[in-house]
Parts: C-alpha cells; sequence; structure tokens
C-alpha cells in the first residue's frame, strides 16, 4: 500500500477525527488533528484479510487458538526484538491501560505513590489518580544534545518512601527518547535502591528511527527480573487500538501469581477480534510492512522537524522515535493559551497541550505526524503562517 494515500475519516466514529471538536474546538471540517496517537494510515492488506477469514467463518462464538497468538508473539519479540519470551508470561488484556491500571491494582494499595518520569503520557497520571494512588513526579533534565535524560542522583532526594511502583515510557512518550543500556541499568540499580517494582510500557517499541536501537527492559536489565513487568501490543505499531488488545510480559514466577490471582479475579479473557488481528501482524507480511511504516514515518518526522525549527522561538526535541513530536514554544515568550490559540483558530491544528503531561511539558505541544505527507505538509504551511509574524 501507499502511505501517501490520503483517507478520509471524518464520520467514520474516529475518536481522532470526530472528537476533535469537542476537544479543541477545532472543526473536522477544515482542521487537521494531531492529538490522538492513531495513524491515518488504511489497514494493511494481511489485516483486511484476516478480518475477512473472521466473516467467511461466520461464527463470533467462544473460541480456542490461544497457542497460535502466543507463538506469534513469541516470533515477533525473538525476529524483531532479539527478545526471547515465553507463553505462561503473558496476560492479555483490555488494551495496556487496562494493564497498567491493572498492575497498580495488584501490586500496590489506595494511598501509595507512583513514580513517573515527567512531562510524560497523560494517561500514566489518569491511571494512578483512578485508582486511587498518589503521583510521584520526578522531572526529566534536558541534556546539550536536545534530549531528555533521567537524573538519579536528584531523584533520591525528591522520593516521599511511600512509593512502590516506578512506570516507565520507553521508547518515551512524548518525546520519543529510547532508552539506552546505561540508562536502563541506571534506572534498574534506583529500582532495586528503593524496592521498586518497575512497570515498563513499549507499546512504541517498534516504532525506531534509523541509527537508533531499542532495548526491551528485560533483554537490557534481566538482573531485575524479580521486579519487572513489560507491556506490549501491536496497537500503536498496526493501528489496531480499537481491538483493546495488549499483553502484560511477567517472567518472575512470584509476580505473575500474585498478577495472575487479580486477573482471574475479573474474569478477564482476550477477545476474537484482537487476537486474530494481532496474530496477522505478528508476521513476516507485517514485519515488511513495519518497515515500510518507518521508513515513511522517518521522512515525515525530518520535514516536520526542519519545518517547525525554521519558526524562531520555537524548537522540535530531536525524535528517536514514535510518530509524536514534541515541540518546545518557550522562546516564542508567548503563554501556552496564546499559543494553543494561535494553533488551534489561525492553523486550525489540534494537537495536544504539554501541560497535561506533568510537570516540565508547560510549554510544549504534541503533534502527531503519522499521515500522509501531503496533510503534513499542509500543517507545516498553517503552522509557519500562524508565527509568521515571529519570522
Amino acid at each position: 500500500m501507499s502511505f501517501d494515500q490520503v483517507i478520509d475519516r471524518r464520520g467514520t466514529d474516529s475518536s481522532k477525527w470526530d472528537l476533535m471538536e469537542s476537544f479543541s474546538g477545532v472543526s473536522p471540517q477544515d482542521g487537521i488533528p494531531m492529538w490522538v496517537a492513531d495513524m491515518d494510515f488504511a489497514a494493511p492488506d494481511f489485516l483486511q484479510d484476516a478480518v475477512r477469514g473472521l466473516l467467511e467463518k461466520a461464527n463470533y462464538g467462544y473460541f480456542s487458538g490461544m497457542e497460535t497468538y502466543q507463538d506469534a508473539v513469541k516470533w515477533w519479540m525473538q525476529h524483531r526484538h532479539n527478545w526471547s519470551v515465553e507463553a505462561d508470561w503473558m496476560f492479555v488484556t483490555y488494551g495496556l491501560g487496562n494493564g497498567i491500571a491493572m498492575t497498580l491494582h495488584a501490586f500496590s494499595a489506595p494511598g501509595d505513590a507512583v513514580v513517573t518520569f515527567t512531562p510524560v503520557y497523560h494517561e500514566f497520571a489518569a491511571k494512578i489518580a483512578k485508582t486511587g494512588r498518589v503521583n510521584t513526579q520526578l522531572p526529566l533534565t534536558i541534556q546539550a544534545d536536545g534530549t531528555y535524560a533521567m537524573d538519579f542522583d536528584a531523584y533520591d532526594a525528591l522520593l516521599t518512601g511511600n512509593e512502590k511502583i516506578v512506570l516507565i515510557s520507553s521508547p518515551h512518550n512524548p518525546a520519543g527518547r529510547v532508552w539506552s543500556q546505561d540508562e536502563l541499568t541506571a534506572l534498574a540499580d534506583f529500582c532495586t535502591r528503593h524496592d521498586l517494582l518497575l512497570v515498563s510500557d513499549e507499546i512504541h517499541h517498534d516504532l525506531i528511527r534509523p541509527g537508533h536501537t531499542f532495548l526491551p527492559t528485560h533483554v537490557a536489565v534481566p538482573q531485575i527480573t524479580d521486579r519487572l513487568i513489560t507491556m506490549t501490543s501491536g496497537s500503536k505499531t498496526f493501528n489496531i487500538a480499537g481491538a483493546r488488545t495488549g499483553c502484560v510480559m511477567i517472567p518472575d514466577p512470584d509476580l505473575r501469581t500474585r498478577f495472575g490471582a487479580f486477573y482471574r479475579s475479573l474474569d478477564i479473557s482476550p477477545n476474537l477480534l484482537g487476537i486474530t488481528l494481532t496474530h496477522a501482524a505478528y508476521s513476516p507480511a507485517g514485519a515488511l510492512w513495519v518497515d515500510g511504516l518507518v521508513a515513511y514515518l522517518d521522512r515525515n518526522a525530518t520535514l516536520f522537524n526542519d519545518r517547525i525549527n525554521a519558526i524562531p522561538g520555537v524548537r522540535a526535541m530531536p525524535m528517536q522515535s514514535t510518530y509524536l513530536a514534541w515541540v518546545d514554544f518557550a522562546d516564542t515568550g508567548m503563554t501556552s493559551d496564546e499559543i494553543l490559540d494561535r494553533i488551534h483558530r489561525d492553523a486550525r491544528i489540534a494537537p495536544t497541550p504539554g501541560s497535561g503531561l506533568g510537570k516540565g511539558g508547560e510549554s510544549f505541544m504534541r503533534f502527531n505526524i503519522a499521515t500522509p505527507r501531503a496533510r503534513l505538509v499542509e500543517a507545516c504551511d498553517r503552522l509557519a503562517d500562524a508565527f509568521k509574524d515571529l519570522q
């Protein structure tokens, strides 16, 4: 397929498009949604064929065959990430948000604190609040190359002593940082030093720009297997979030027993569509498609960042992964409300305001660039025009 194909998603019950106006005031009739982490590309043939296979069976009842799903996950993790996983590590959840919430319930109590490195994906804070836990926000620092880093020397003094869990985004959402071996080792040491469970959300792990290498946390720091839970899914890679299927990986048997007891108490079981789509995605055909997708997103990132960085006072953080651009407007001298007003009213674009992603995000906006290039060019033109007085 061609990623350049522009498809009209308006009126299709797409959250990204049909809820844009209620979220931002920008109409889908002439607006460009760049907020929800959802790609504007048509589903590839191997996914369409999988759905047609379900239609041809004409049977949507109880199903078996979980072994084929587990084998597909095992194959994908080994061939794409050099990670050998076992079937009994896997718990299928209703997406990773559900997996995160269940982990908080299973391994902490109301009032306990959960560590996040901010700014970070807004749903982390939402899940912590909804489960009655407390968010200990540890601010990321900006390095000389413009990327984020974790400062563990500073973090030791910022803990309250009530923390039970560290929740990390790897690769990092919103800035796309790919954490290095040294950084993950330092994170493992931090968790061990403070007796913290590490929950690693690795949902963007397939979307890595050329020149960077993603390390699954379990591969990087196997020494903390006894305090590690990993979250994975094909939902971002293949744009199948509507199938509500995530995978919680727990290699340690004691942690697995504790989580499994809570999991079974909720009577959770996978859904047929999600299992079918994931099995079709985690395949040689899926691997070939992802290679093409990553190359396309890489060119989109170069285009968007170059255009954004040409606006005085505006700077895109260097992207190492994902399809989410993290843009700092601090040096424009404008308030976040003034910036957002220009983007909404003048550019007719709906980004994600960084103020909702925790401490350190106040001057930033997050832009989803996973869209056909013609639409991305239009978005860049609109942003340049909206801030033309800074030229």
